[in-house]
């Protein structure tokens, strides 16, 4: 048989089938050994870079991470919410209308106004909570919320508008109170948590450190020892509690300094009032219902440049020199003289008579003071009890043109604002005061027969009676004279 070319080579295909596969098989191997390796596909790079995590070193083994939780977790149940409640008038000229009454009785002549601060418990088995007098001036209701959703109905005790601290009670139905601490230890540099709730936003928790203590002379607040914080303090956080790190009370967070107002934000400037300040207002509070405070008992005046030097200052000290001292006072039995100058009181500088008043305004009745004084070039060490600073009197007992106004010290921060002289608190009606054209509201800044700062300098100065008496008044942002007769 005839075998055609092509029978014979798939006869030979077909015999050598095994060996030829065998050697395609390693003939691509070879190719492939041989061949250069493919380069990888590079992967997508990301649109922003990833940050690789930092090496950290390792954690001491049972030891917890550094946190403040577990000192919060005893603190905040001891804030709460403070909730207010007051009635306004709606002043509408329809309204003095009858028939337009008659019209729509459904039209309210009054609103309510609601506000919302913060509050500590400083006393967990009386109810008592501290909070700024600012908070709950002029409120018709008041309640507190406590950090377990509870509300309660609260109790106004008294305040002290001077210092800002206000004393309300809640019913003592298993609550938290927290310790106050030595606000006296603090250092600038401590670390302290504000606690409130700032623009209503309940149990908010803020940190940062003492900035600085003793701050004073900010217009508008009273008499002022504040401690000043970095730790955020907005609308809202008023009374809240400022603890340090053992979860003691040191302050109560009371304003925000911003140059664009307090509903602009924290700006790293909030001031807090001392613990130590606030446990003593409670206390005159809790026992008698008001805050008395003490006084020296004299009048001074700053002083210039050329005056320091001639009373024998040296270059750049500063004091408060003494113009009056009136009789039966701290300061006379002392043994203060007019020329004298106050450069510490307490173991305070005393910069100027702002400062001295701010000094005494923060001292009770009866507390012994020391004070540094310069008299002919000389230094001199006295010790004055500070007796009680009367808060006001009645017009008749300081003259008889004035009787039917009863005549107050101005606010600390109304006197900050408008300056030294006694307030018209209030004027009866028909009184020879008031047929004189006193109105309550007024501030007397003089009479006829001296400069008026106080009450004090307001008796001595009509100690005498003068025959014609002439008050200087400002009433308003209006100044004018008012002939007493």
């Amino acid at each position: 048989m005839r075998r055609t070319p092509l029978l014979i080579a798939l006869t030979a295909a077909a015999a050598f089938g095994g060996f030829a596969a065998t050697a395609m098989n390693e003939l691509l191997e070879n190719r492939a050994e041989a061949a250069p390796a493919a380069a990888p596909v590079p992967a997508p790079a990301p649109l922003l870079p990833v940050a690789q995590p930092a090496s950290l070193p390792p954690l001491v083994e049972g030891q917890a991470m550094p946190s403040l939780a577990p000192m919060l977790e005893r603190v905040m149940p001891a804030v709460v919410s403070v909730h207010t409640q007051q009635r306004v008038a709606v002043r509408n000229p329809f309204f003095d209308d009858p028939m337009f009454r008659r019209l729509f009785p459904q039209v309210p002549q009054e609103r309510i106004n609601e506000s919302l601060g913060s509050g500590v418990i400083i006393d967990a088995q009386r109810g008592y909570v501290m909070t700024n007098h600012h908070v709950v001036v002029g409120a018709d209701n008041v309640s507190v919320t406590l950090a377990d959703g509870r509300t309660l109905k609260a109790e106004f005790l008294g305040s002290d508008a001077d210092t800002d601290v206000a004393l309300i009670r809640i019913p003592a139905q298993d609550l938290k109170g927290l310790p106050l601490g030595d606000s006296g230890q603090l250092r600038v540099g401590d670390y302290v948590v504000a606690i409130g709730n700032p623009f209503g936003l309940s149990q908010t928790v803020t940190s940062g450190i003492v900035s600085a203590v003793g701050r004073s002379g900010i217009r508008g607040l009273g008499y002022q020892n504040f401690i000043q914080t970095d730790a955020s303090i907005n609308p809202g956080n008023s009374g809240g509690a400022l603890v340090n790190l053992r979860g003691e009370l040191v302050g109560i967070n009371t304003a925000s300094l911003n140059p664009r107002g307090s509903m602009a934000g924290n700006i790293g400037l909030g001031l807090a009032i001392p613990s130590n300040l606030a446990r003593d207002v409670v206390h005159q509070l809790v026992t008698t219902g008001e805050v008395r405070r003490g006084t020296l008992g004299l009048d001074t005046q700053a002083l210039d440049p050329r005056l320091a030097r001639s009373l024998g200052l040296a270059e750049g000290q500063q004091g408060a020199l003494v113009t009056q001292v009136y009789a039966d006072s701290g300061a006379a039995a002392a043994g203060l003289k007019p020329g004298d100058v106050i450069v510490s009181a307490g173991g305070q500088r005393i910069a100027d008579p702002l400062s001295l008043h701010n000094f005494e305004g923060l001292q009770p009745v009866g507390a012994k003071v020391p004070l540094q004084v310069l008299r002919d070039g000389k230094t001199l060490k006295l010790d004055a009890t500070l007796r009680e600073q009367p808060r006001a009197l009645d017009g008749a007992s300081v003259d008889a043109r004035l009787a039917g106004a009863r005549l107050a010290e101005l606010p600390e921060a109304q006197r900050q604002a408008r300056g030294r002289g006694v307030l018209v608190e209030e004027v009866q009606a028909g009184s020879r005061a008031a047929q004189n054209g006193l109105r309550a509201g007024d501030v007397i800044g003089a009479t006829s027969a001296g400069a008026v700062d106080d009450l004090a300098a307001l008796r001595s100065s009509l100690a005498q009676p003068p025959a014609q008496l002439v008050l200087l008044v400002t009433r308003g942002n209006v100044q004018g004279r008012l002939p007493m007769r």
